[in-house]
């Protein structure tokens, strides 16, 4: 069985080979991506759990 691809361009080809090559670094590189948004996600949620815990406690009085 022999497979014959036509290759259009230079760009093409070297698209092609791009992503055979670098197939499993950008799987990767989508499981960092992806870490860094959640935790991302998880600071700002906790950052807005902070500001709002700071908006409802009292005051404390100033002592001098």
């Amino acid at each position: 069985m022999r497979v014959q691809m036509r290759i259009r361009s230079v760009g093409v080809a070297l698209r092609f080979a791009e992503s055979v090559l670098l197939a499993p670094g950008q799987r990767h590189a989508r499981r960092n991506a992806w870490a860094a948004v959640c935790e991302n996600r998880q600071y700002a949620a906790d950052r807005r759990h902070d500001d709002a815990a700071a908006r409802t406690a009292q005051p404390r009085p100033v002592r001098r």
